[in-house]
C-alpha cells in the first residue's frame, strides 16, 4: 500500500446520517481527525438538512439530495476557505443534520393552577395538560440559538423550556378566549390553535415552530367539582317537593317489605314517619296560585310637605284625624299632577265615611 492510499483511507468520501432514535432534533457528523475529501458525496435524506460550519461559523446548508462537494456548490465554504481559484485540497468542517420532520407527542401540563375570572363562578383556578407537535422551522437559527456545539441535540432538552413557555401563555389564552369555564371543552380546540401560532411567533427566532398543539383537559380544584357536581344533581331531580314525595314513598315500600321481629318494628316505625312526612309534604301548601294584587299608593300634602304613601285604609285614616280634607292635594302614579282630593272621584269614598263638620254654635 502506497503512501496515497493510506492518505486515502483517512479521508472522508460518504457523509449520511441514518436516523435510528425517535427523539434527535441535531446529530454531528462524527469527523474526529479525519478530513474531508473535495468531491465526497453528501447524502441528505427526506426531512433533514445538512449545515456546514467552519472555526464556529455557519456556512453552506444543504436540503435533501445527494451532492457531491466541490468548492462550486459550497459558496460560502469556498469564501471562508480562501478557495478563491478552486483549490481542491481535502479539508476540515463540522457537519449537522438537522432532523425537519415533525416530533409530535411532547407532553405539557400546569404544575400550578392558573387563576382565571369566570363570569359566572368569579376567580376559578384552572389546571390544564396536553401535548404538542414541535417541528424546526430554522436549522441555521436553531444551531445558533439553541444547539451550539452539542454533538446530539434531543427533544427532552428543549422540553422544559416549551413547557414552561406554554404554561406562561396559557392564561392569557384563556382569559382573552372570554369563554365561560363551563364551555370551555367545547372551545378546547380553538385555544389550542390560538397558542400554537402565538408560541411558534415567539419561537420563530430559535428556529422551532409549533405546528400543533393538543389540550387534552382543562378541570377545577375537586372542592370545585364537588359543588358542580350537586348542582348538576338538583338540575337532574328538578322540583325538589315532588322528589321528597318520591322518596318517602319508597321508604314506605321499604318499610312493608322488610319482615319480622325487631326488623318490622322498625319497619313499623319507620313507614309511620315517613307517612307523616308524605301527609305534611301532601298538606303543605304550595305556591302555584296568583300573588296579591298590587295596591294603589298615595301621596298627599300637608302643611307644604310631601307625606305617604298611603293605600286606601291609610287614607281613610288621615280623613278621619282631620289631616286629609276635600281640599287637601293628593297624587298618585298616572295622574298629571297634584290635585284636590275633592276633586278625585276614585277618593269619594274615603270622605262618605267622613262626617261633615259641626255647624257654628
Amino acid at each position: 500500500m502506497g503512501l496515497w492510499d493510506k492518505l486515502k483511507g483517512e479521508l472522508i468520501d460518504i457523509i449520511e446520517w441514518t436516523d435510528d432514535s425517535r427523539d434527535t432534533i441535531v446529530w454531528r457528523f462524527p469527523r474526529y481527525d479525519n478530513e474531508i475529501k473535495m468531491g465526497a458525496k453528501l447524502i441528505v435524506r427526506e426531512s433533514q438538512t445538512a449545515v456546514f460550519v467552519n472555526e464556529g461559523t455557519i456556512a453552506d446548508v444543504f436540503p435533501p439530495g445527494t451532492y457531491t462537494l466541490t468548492t462550486q456548490n459550497m459558496p460560502v465554504l469556498s469564501t471562508l476557505k480562501g478557495w478563491k481559484y478552486g483549490f481542491e485540497s481535502p479539508w476540515k468542517a463540522e457537519v449537522y443534520f438537522v432532523n425537519t420532520r415533525q416530533f409530535p407527542g411532547q407532553k405539557w401540563g400546569t404544575q400550578n393552577p392558573v387563576i382565571v375570572r369566570d363570569p359566572e363562578f368569579g376567580a376559578v383556578r384552572l389546571r390544564a395538560f396536553g401535548s404538542f407537535t414541535l417541528r424546526v422551522s430554522d436549522p441555521a437559527a436553531l444551531l445558533r440559538e439553541m444547539v451550539g456545539t452539542d454533538p446530539q441535540f434531543r427533544t427532552e432538552e428543549v422540553r422544559e423550556y416549551l413547557r414552561q413557555l406554554v404554561v406562561g401563555h396559557l392564561g392569557s389564552a384563556l382569559a382573552k378566549a372570554q369563554v365561560p369555564m363551563l364551555d370551555l371543552a367545547s372551545k378546547q380546540l380553538e385555544i389550542g390553535n390560538t397558542l400554537a401560532a402565538v408560541i411558534s411567533d415567539e419561537l420563530a427566532s430559535s428556529g422551532i415552530a409549533i405546528p400543533k398543539f393538543i389540550i387534552e383537559n382543562i378541570s377545577v380544584p375537586p372542592e370545585v367539582e364537588e359543588a358542580l357536581d350537586k348542582r348538576s344533581s338538583i338540575g337532574v331531580v328538578g322540583d325538589l317537593d315532588k322528589y321528597t314525595k318520591f322518596q318517602t314513598a319508597n321508604a314506605i315500600e321499604d318499610a312493608a317489605n322488610n319482615p319480622g321481629g325487631s326488623g318490622e318494628g322498625f319497619g313499623f316505625g319507620l313507614g309511620m314517619a315517613a307517612a307523616q312526612q308524605a301527609g305534611a309534604a301532601l298538606n303543605r301548601p304550595t305556591s302555584s296560585g296568583p300573588p296579591p294584587l298590587p295596591t294603589k299608593q298615595w301621596f298627599i300634602g300637608v302643611n307644604g310637605q310631601q307625606q305617604g304613601p298611603f293605600d286606601a285604609a291609610g287614607l281613610s285614616g288621615q280623613a278621619r284625624s282631620g289631616a286629609l280634607t276635600r281640599d287637601t292635594l293628593v297624587w298618585a302614579e298616572g295622574m298629571a299632577g297634584w290635585t284636590a282630593a275633592g276633586q278625585v272621584p276614585e277618593l269619594a269614598s274615603v270622605f262618605g265615611a267622613v262626617p261633615p263638620p259641626l255647624p257654628p254654635q
